[in-house]
């Protein structure tokens, strides 16, 4: 496998992992149908919401904010519905659009839109016979374990989350639908494509010429990526590898861009972890079969080590080969990750303080230090998203630098060279 197969294959695998692995109005609904009882619904006893959806906690929405959803929510009851396409054993395929669950009330085929998120109905009876439900509701046991239940009739049914990377075997359905993550980094690629098909031009037209527009601001970053990570990093041979580093570092950036423009970005892409899992992947394959006989000789047989030493270092150095691509998807994603808690958080003491409009005063004072604070947390995640990209694309740098490197010594006078002559 060539570095050039993996760079074509690199957005395709991350947004294919990303759609497999992750997965409204609240206006009457006049559904006009019949009753219909099957035997597998048992009586709800909890409150009655008809013709609403069941409240969530201000965690809840915070939690729902940051995860993956079947639709893009703008504000209110807005909504830009996705194509959902889902496959269940017993049902075969299902092609549709998330806005045909209308908000999460009509049943197709026996999957239900639970607060953006497609889930199916449990019992086969019941998936086969609904036509429309009241409402979805979702409770949490004392260990912690969430279940799911769409509310028809006065009965209850269990509702089934898609399968997942780890429930391949045992999962009853799969939702292979782009979702909102999904979408938002199909964006980031046609962004990709655009500026940088536009820049390729540039540099035809303007050949020998200064740089202008937006080649004059990419340009930069470009010299500073080639002389500051892929040069010392991956020393001589810094061009075979450069496509892939510019790959990395952009995707990701722009993916953290998007994720801080609110309504129709805003997703939570490179704080996915299926997403940031792909990333590393290609990363770990691009180190794997770059891996001259000097790299692996370091790995399972060190030089210059005592025998008895080399059988205790070995399994160690193994274990890095796969820790070091699980540090590069962890880190990416819990600092992402934390900087939309932090804000949503923050953006929370309006209706934490306000108590859900009880107390104006409240919701005023802390909309004055919430949305202060947020303003400058989102200037630092701003500042965040240039320096994860930066960091991803220096690590899977460095990592390349020493599965290529014939020998340390070697390799830092070629760095030296090559530094002082650029």
């Amino acid at each position: 496998m060539t570095v050039k197969i993996i760079i074509k294959s690199f957005l395709f695998t991350a947004v294919l992992m990303s759609s497999f692995a992750m997965k409204a109005s609240d206006e009457q609904h006049d559904h006009s149908h019949e009753t219909v009882n099957v035997s597998c619904g048992e009586a709800y006893h909890g409150e009655h919401h008809k013709g609403h959806e069941h409240e969530m906690s201000y965690t809840d929405h915070v939690m729902h904010h940051i995860s993956d959803a079947n639709e893009i929510h703008l504000w209110g009851n807005v909504h830009i519905p996705l194509p959902c396409i889902l496959y269940s054993k017993k049902e075969g395929l299902t092609f549709t659009m998330s806005s045909a669950f209308e908000h999460g009330h009509k049943v197709i085929n026996g999957y239900v839109l639970d607060h953006g998120d497609v889930k199916r109905i449990a019992c086969d009876e019941a998936a086969a016979a609904l036509k429309h439900i009241d409402f979805t509701e979702t409770r949490v046991s004392n260990d912690k374990v969430y279940s799911y239940y769409a509310i028809a009739d006065g009965k209850e049914y269990l509702l089934e989350k898609p399968a997942t990377l780890f429930s391949l075997g045992s999962a009853n359905w799969f939702d292979l639908s782009i979702t909102k993550n999904v979408a938002n980094m199909l964006l980031a690629s046609v962004l990709l494509f655009l500026v940088f098909g536009s820049i390729k031009r540039a540099y035809e037209t303007r050949d020998g010429k200064a740089p202008k527009g937006i080649q004059s601001f990419f340009e930069p970053i470009f010299t500073f990526m080639r002389d500051e990570v892929a040069i010392p990093s991956i020393g001589s041979k810094y061009e075979r590898y450069m496509p892939f580093i510019m790959s990395l570092f952009f995707f990701v950036l722009f993916c953290n861009l998007l994720g801080l423009i609110p309504f129709i970005g805003g997703a939570n892409i490179t704080g996915n972890i299926a997403t940031t899992a792909a990333l590393a992947f290609f990363t770990f394959l691009v180190v794997t079969f770059s891996g001259n006989k000097h790299y692996w000789q370091h790995i399972f047989w060190m030089p210059g080590t005592p025998k008895w030493v080399r059988f205790l270092l070995a399994p160690i150095e193994l274990a890095g080969i796969f820790i070091k691509p699980f540090t590069l998807l962890i880190r990416l994603f819990a600092n992402i990750t934390a900087g939309h808690i932090l804000v949503l958080v923050l953006v929370g003491l309006i209706f934490i303080m306000g108590k859900n409009g009880q107390s104006y005063g409240g919701a005023f004072a802390g909309g004055a230090i919430g949305l202060t604070f947020a303003f400058f947390i989102n200037l630092l995640e701003l500042f965040v998203a240039f320096l994860q990209a930066f960091i991803f694309a220096l690590l899977s740098a460095l990592y390349i630098g020493s599965a290529v490197a014939d020998d340390h010594h070697h390799d830092h006078e070629q760095e030296h060279d090559l530094a002082h002559s650029h």
